[in-house]
């Protein structure tokens, strides 16, 4: 088994001849005979006893032959690659060159190679970073966020439901006199004006007092996820169990202390610092992703399909693992939104598509540049994945081969000199959260 020719094809696509000796083919054929005759009835023998001469007698002389070599393509065909050293990014499309000349088969294998970029230029790319001013209203307001996360629920006997209080209580609801499914619940806990039933619901609980029981009238929206129940009017049959609302602490240093703090005043500026970190990374992360953008379009290369579908691919992959962390999977995630696996494809592709390039032009940089990681580099990074992940360091190291670890390591470097070499022009953001 050995490689013969590899060609270059247009639009990243390339092709290999290799060979597999036919002494191989005729050893696996055996293979492939000794466990197919016991399954074959050949006249004038015991079932399993027929030579191979005489089933091919029978049945031609390649009888055995695509089943033999399918079992030796694989490892043919890897051995082939390795030797040849191009980076295959898709399936290969086999063909048999020739199988009746000299003593071995020569096949051919066409499929999809790992472009190479050229970028154009990578230094003196020019970016925009809006810098946040943190104003006193935004403290105030991270505070007050603060001061409800640590609000308390008192209970509410001496007067009616108003707007903010949270109600427990009974509900059906019936659309043309007959009660619809998921229309029903028992105490249920729902906070006045948070939006969270139909429209105009809870503004009609607001005036009732504990104990009571009354009607709510309601129309569907036109746009309601049941569609049976779309644009219909209700009626909810309820009572009102009981009420409690919101009692919020004194922003004083008492609750200064309950945050971990001495008083208000070491509060408010670990808050203001807080703050003015949160927005500088996040104007940190706009500028990467412009210069990145700016790095893109100075690109020059021919992406094959295949590379933007392995990415979407991988990012289903990642996407269904996170799913499964937090207990759901994508069968339910398509329940819920209505979507399907082709919709979740395209809603993936334009940031695979944009993953691909940016990999594609730092990697240019990284040929250019002449960037490689050092063994201390890459061990440093394993240790530091072992802590991240709680792992031996061994077990690290052989879920990720050393030459991926030095890869990317070898991108984050180019991304470094790229942003360190850009010319970033600081102005005040006109509107800030």
């Amino acid at each position: 088994m050995s490689l013969i020719k590899t060609e270059n094809l247009e639009k990243s696509r390339a092709s290999i001849e290799f060979s597999i000796e036919k002494a191989a083919l005729e050893a696996e054929i055996v293979k492939v005979y000794k466990q197919q005759i016991g399954k074959m009835n050949i006249p004038g023998f015991r079932k399993g006893k027929a030579p191979l001469a005489m089933v091919r007698k029978l049945y031609g002389q390649g009888v055995f032959t695509d089943e033999a070599l399918n079992n030796l393509l694989p490892d043919a065909y890897e051995e082939a690659i390795k030797e040849s050293g191009l980076a295959v990014i898709s399936r290969p499309e086999f063909d048999i060159v020739s199988m009746d000349e000299g003593d071995v088969v020569v096949l051919k294998a066409v499929f999809d190679v790992k472009p190479e970029a050229v970028v154009k230029e990578y230094k003196g790319l020019k970016a925009e970073k809006e810098v946040t001013e943190v104003t006193d209203e935004m403290v105030e307001n991270d505070i007050k966020a603060a001061q409800k996360r640590a609000a308390r629920e008192i209970e509410v006997t001496d007067r009616a439901a108003e707007m903010d209080d949270t109600a427990d209580i009974d509900f059906e609801g019936f659309v043309d006199g007959v009660a619809f499914e998921g229309g029903k619940g028992e105490h249920h806990k729902l906070k006045l004006g948070s939006g969270q039933f139909i429209p105009g619901f809870e503004e009609q609980i607001v005036g009732k007092n504990i104990g009571e029981e009354f009607d709510v009238n309601v129309t569907f929206p036109e746009e309601y996820g049941a569609k049976e129940l779309a644009g219909k009017p209700a009626v909810f049959k309820c009572k009102l169990h009981a009420l409690t609302k919101e009692e919020l602490p004194e922003l004083d240093d008492e609750f200064a202390k309950d945050q971990s703090f001495d008083n208000m005043e070491a509060y408010r500026a670990d808050v203001r610092a807080k703050l003015v970190e949160r927005y500088e990374k996040a104007a940190d992360q706009v500028v990467e992703n412009r210069i990145l953008d700016a790095l893109v379009a100075n690109m020059e290369v021919e992406i094959p399909e295949s590379m933007f579908v392995n990415e979407v691919e991988n990012e289903l992959r990642e996407y269904d693992m996170q799913l499964r962390s937090n207990g759901l999977d994508l069968n339910t995630y398509f329940k819920y939104t209505g979507q399907n696996l082709d919709q979740l494809r395209e809603n993936f592709r334009p940031r695979a598509e944009r993953s691909v390039k940016v990999r594609l032009a730092l990697e240019a940089v990284v040929k250019a540049e002449g960037i490689a990681a050092t063994e201390e580099e890459i061990e440093a990074e394993y240790k530091r994945m072992a802590e991240m992940y709680s792992m031996e360091i061994d077990k690290v190291k052989a879920a990720i081969a050393s030459e991926d670890l030095a890869a990317d390591l070898n991108v984050q470097a180019a991304l470094k000199l790229v942003k360190e070499n850009a010319e970033i022009t600081v102005k005040k953001a006109e509107d800030a959260e």
